[in-house]
């Protein structure tokens, strides 16, 4: 499971490997968008056209505008309640051939606020498009779930260092069944029908709103699983579509724990050769000692906290999530670089609590409704809370705390294996869908041999959070029409820090010149943004 750059109740197979042929009510419908036999009229959706006004929201960039468009709450029981989705756009700078639609990733991540954030990254496309972020159900300023005061961390990933270790998997069941009674009370009906699945379908009635015959798509990360899931429900439906940073469709959560753990301590790696060489850092010169100095310092954390300036203790698994989060950039490494050597030098935790949240470390009883998203009615915790839930709506295993039990000492062996530094953080991933309802079946059986056109796959070698071999591998999955670009550089994600990457994309998606299967794009380390 990738993590948000700081990377679910069963949904109703109603498509098995691709949209079911239904007989058009109307003109301009699509299929799956009338009802023919058993099947629910989804009409009223698919009819309504985006309206774009100016956006309310303060926070949001003055030239960006914002619209609103509705869509079942249940796909199989839409007479019984609907929800909005948000959607932002940037219009294009000359006459446009349409929309293109981006995902952020997560999952959890706000498109709305990200298109707000970083918007500056995807102005190239402008030249053919307009782009067009938008909020799944469940995030940000669509319906937003939360969990309440008791996962108050943005950036958590998961909430893994908020949770007791699973080595104690009584404990740590109690506390999930805890969190998700928490979860459910805060987060109103649309926690039911949360999930890749329905959140595809709502991407398709969002593309007929925008008026697109086509889907055009770019996804990042947890983004990519989307793109697949849409490209699998709606085949015919599938424009241009370029996928960043790509997420595994069959890994177990025990297995994508390991992974993570593995790209993650490549990543730290990476970043000590780079820090030993300069004076400054605070592990010193020798490059084998500033490995052993940081396993150090975690283990010290966890087993003697600090107190924290933002309230509460700040314990090593506090530091690796911070360290997690700086590890998805090169840019963020001198930023890390600072926030240890004042956490080892003073004791002082906010530059890493900082970092650990995205730039916006709250201070204990901050509002909710102040955090990163900039709007007063989005929870501050909805990102954590979204990505639990979305995650375990798409995982369809279940492992019992018993099972757990039996098997813990070989996971933490093999986690321990995986990185010395990361493996008990991504350990707790194994139970984290405890008391959930089961995830859905239909990503890890039915996205793959998909009969659509061709889709870009991007993989970075030294992602930490989507390994290159998870692009090798959904590549095959999806079938022939997938092409994979090997960006050989670090970093989760290329399009905004790779101008190689970055060109052969917009390449892509403006012009329909496609990159020659298994291409490549050099570790050029130069950041990408609108100069691409």
């Amino acid at each position: 499971m990738p993590a948000m750059p700081p990377n679910r109740p069963a949904a109703r197979r109603c498509a098995g490997a691709g949209a079911v042929a239904l007989a058009l009510i109307g003109a301009g419908l699509p299929a799956t968008a009338a009802a023919v036999g058993n099947e629910p009229d989804l009409s009223r959706f698919y009819r309504q056209k985006a309206h774009w006004t100016a956006c309310e929201d303060g926070a949001l960039p003055k030239d960006m505008q914002c619209a609103r468009v509705t869509v079942p709450l249940d796909y199989a029981k839409p007479a019984e309640g609907t929800i909005d989705l948000a959607l932002s756009r940037y219009r294009a700078t000359g006459k446009s051939r349409g929309s293109v639609l981006l995902n952020f990733g997560g999952p959890g991540g706000s498109g709305v606020s990200g298109l707000g954030l970083d918007g500056k990254d995807f102005l190239s496309l402008t030249n053919g498009y307009d782009v067009v972020g938008f909020d799944p159900r469940g995030v940000g300023r669509s319906s937003p779930v939360s969990c309440g005061d008791g996962l108050d961390d943005p950036s958590a990933d998961a909430g893994a260092q908020k949770l007791p270790d699973v080595a104690h998997p009584q404990a740590l069941m109690k506390t999930l069944e805890q969190l998700t009674v928490r979860c459910t009370e805060h987060s109103g009906p649309v926690l039911a029908h949360i999930g890749t699945v329905n959140a595809s379908r709502d991407l398709d009635v969002i593309r007929q709103s925008l008026g697109d015959k086509k889907l055009n798509y770019l996804g990042f990360s947890y983004g990519t699983k989307l793109g697949a899931v849409y490209a699998a429900q709606f085949p015919d439906k599938v424009g241009r579509m370029a996928l960043d940073g790509v997420d595994t469709l069959t890994e177990s959560m025990a297995e994508q724990g390991v992974a993570g753990a593995q790209g993650q301590q490549t990543a730290l790696d990476d970043f000590l050769d780079w820090c030993v060489t300069d004076l400054g850092c605070p592990f010193g010169q020798d490059r084998r000692k500033a490995g052993e100095a940081v396993v150090e310092l975690v283990r010290s954390l966890d087993e003697n906290p600090v107190p924290s300036d933002f309230g509460g203790p700040f314990t090593g698994q506090d530091l690796v999530g911070a360290i997690v989060q700086a590890l998805y950039s090169r840019d963020q490494w001198s930023l890390l670089q600072r926030a240890l050597a004042s956490l080892i030098e003073d004791g002082d935790t906010r530059g890493a609590q900082n970092i650990a949240s995205g730039g916006y470390a709250l201070p204990v009883g901050q509002p909710r409704g102040s955090g990163p998203v900039g709007s007063a009615d989005i929870p501050v915790d909805n990102l954590s809370a979204a990505l639990m839930a979305i995650t375990c709506a798409d995982d369809p295993d279940r492992p019992s705390a018993r099972q757990v039990a039996r098997d813990v000492d070989r996971l933490r062996e093999e986690y321990q294996q995986a990185s010395p530094v990361f493996g008990r953080f991504r350990l707790t991933q194994v139970l984290l869908c405890y008391g959930r309802p089961r995830g859905t079946d239909f990503i890890r059986d039915e996205v793959k041999d998909v009969p659509t056109a061709p889709i870009l796959l991007v993989g970075t070698r030294g992602d930490p959070a989507t390994p290159y071999r998870w692009a090798v591998e959904t590549a095959k999955r999806l079938g022939p029409s997938a092409v994979v670009l090997d960006n050989r550089s670090d970093g989760h994600t290329g399009y905004t820090f790779s101008t190689c990457v970055h060109g052969k994309v917009d390449d892509f998606l403006l012009y329909g010149t496609l990159p020659a299967d298994g291409s490549s794009c050099p570790a050029d380390g130069t950041r990408a943004g609108s100069s691409g």
